[in-house]
């Protein structure tokens, strides 16, 4: 049997972080302390680490399952093809035929998006599964139960499960079965055997031959289309839209984000094709009004059933805003609300849905005085979104960008997108295999920023002690702030670092 190549990173995707020398500022003693963390993640579990499962049995096995993982052809390495995961599920008993399903592809927004969708279907009482990627801190992210992510112990259990399964297709296919297609078959399996009511599956990448794609969504879900991975998806946001159009399945509902024109135009024709209803953000639904509240916004969503009016979202940004709209949307689509049930969902749940919704990572507050930020954001279209969100929410009057992007993204675009708002920035790079390196991201900011405004730390904690120092030159109550970005990974190391969970 051929195999593909294997992915070269170790079963720890920390290890190349070493011990931090803190001493300046007391407050940068839990950056020490999460360096060491990240340091011996490899070694003694320890029942203290952000992320980690606190009994030391519970951590070794999911440690082993972690490796055993990671030595399968990596999520970012595809063949595009659905025939090994088929195999998996048809071995496996077809877990996803068992529950409905809001399959939910997209370029920006997928996770918030499914988030609030898990959030809303929760409020009306039904029990939910969601399957969304890359995780910020723990695997277990990955696979949510009645919105929570699974415990270590049934994450290991469900691995081991389906393993002699995951082995009988391996000996049966010209490839092993790849990392993100276990973990796909081990999310299906966990929501049958639950089992969920519905589940909410967010693609790994486009839509056609993703591994998600076996499940047949009784609603699609489509969120803003933008150019990334146009290596594999396209070079317009049309192709990249032909293969996202691929999870609209006959008779389904698509609910549509706001997008390019010739997007718009290729997923309304496969719409058309496979005789779906159509629901668009700005037409059928949207958002009405929205202002700045503490701590999120207040918003006023037209749904496909009518007003929904003070709704509170503990979330940033407009296109937090956009994502809530397209969220409640796929939520009445699903209820059949606008086609077989004429009244809106009840206004008071959904009210207490959206005030519920959290998503790490995304215009994230972990640190005060100054205050120091974590978004996810790692294109241009993401960078520009949360820019914008930046300008709108905070009043920093110094704002220090800490930024460790991977070397298969539109590094430049990112940068220039950020370089209005970032007083200075450090370059650093991330323990992924995929990282740029520091010095090759620094001379990209050089040409975009200024030599005089880039500073280089190729160890995060050195980059995060950095920018927090730049910061307080601003004096504790001027108005300083520090900004992580570029990448899910820097910003899951940071979030580690700096003592979140």
């Amino acid at each position: 049997m051929s195999e593909l190549p294997q992915d070269s990173r170790g079963s720890d995707p920390f290890d190349e972080i070493v011990e931090a020398e803190t001493e300046r500022d007391p407050d940068l003693a839990v950056i020490e302390a999460g360096s060491r963390t990240l340091r011996t993640q490899g070694a003694a579990p320890q029942s203290d680490v952000p992320g980690r499962p606190a009994d030391p049995e519970t951590d070794k096995a999911l440690r082993e399952v972690e490796t055993e993982l990671a030595s399968r052809w990596g999520e970012t390495k595809l063949e595009p093809s659905v025939a090994r995961i088929a195999a998996l599920m048809d071995v496996l008993g077809e877990p996803q035929r068992a529950y409905p399903s809001i399959h939910i592809t997209g370029t920006n927004g997928k996770t918030s998006t499914a988030r609030m969708i898990e959030a809303l279907l929760g409020a009306f009482d039904l029990r939910t599964g969601r399957y969304t990627s890359p995780h910020v801190q723990s695997i277990t992210e990955r696979i949510s139960l009645d919105g929570a992510a699974i415990p270590a112990e049934r994450f290991v259990e469900t691995y081991r499960d389906v393993q002699p399964y995951v082995e009988m297709v391996d000996a049966q296919q010209e490839y092993r079965l790849s990392f993100f297609e276990v973990l796909t078959g081990m999310a299906y399996a966990a929501f049958a055997d639950t089992p969920v009511d519905v589940a909410v599956v967010e693609v790994g990448m486009g839509g056609s031959w993703d591994a998600t794609n076996v499940i047949d969504g009784d609603v699609a879900v489509v969120t803003p289309i933008d150019l990334d991975h146009t290596d594999r998806l396209g070079g317009t946001t049309g192709e990249i839209a032909g293969e996202k159009a691929g999870i609209i399945k006959p008779g389904a509902t698509v609910v549509l984000a706001q997008q390019p024109v010739d997007a718009a135009q290729v997923l309304l024709r496969k719409a058309g094709e496979a005789d779906a209803t159509v629901a668009r953000e700005g037409l059928e639904f949207g958002v009405v009004s929205r202002q700045v509240a503490v701590g999120g916004q207040l918003l006023t969503l037209r749904g496909l059933g009518g007003e929904y009016e003070e709704v509170y979202l503990p979330l940033h940004g407009a296109y937090q805003a956009h994502n809530a709209a397209v969220a409640l949307a796929a939520v009445e689509a699903f209820f059949g609300v606008g086609a077989q049930r004429p009244e809106p969902l009840d206004a008071e749940t959904v009210r207490k849905a959206f005030a519920s919704v959290a998503s790490p990572g995304r215009l994230e507050i972990v640190r005060r005085s100054p205050t120091v930020v974590l978004d996810a954001a790692h294109n241009p279209a993401g960078a520009r979104a949360t820019a914008e969100a930046v300008q709108e929410v905070f009043d920093f009057s110094r704002l220090i960008g800490v930024v460790g992007a991977s070397g298969d993204k539109n590094v430049r675009g990112l940068l220039e997108a950020f370089e209005p708002i970032f007083t200075e920035v450090v370059v650093t790079q991330n323990s992924s295999h995929r990282a740029m390196d520091a010095d090759e991201l620094a001379a990209i900011a050089v040409e975009v920023f200024g030599d005089d405004r880039v500073q280089v730390e190729p160890r995060l904690d050195d980059a995060l002690e950095a920018a927090i120092t730049l910061a307080e030159e601003e004096g504790e109550y001027a108005g300083g702030g520090v900004l992580v970005t570029g990448s899910v990974i820097t910003v899951g190391e940071a979030r580690m670092l700096l003592g979140g969970s």
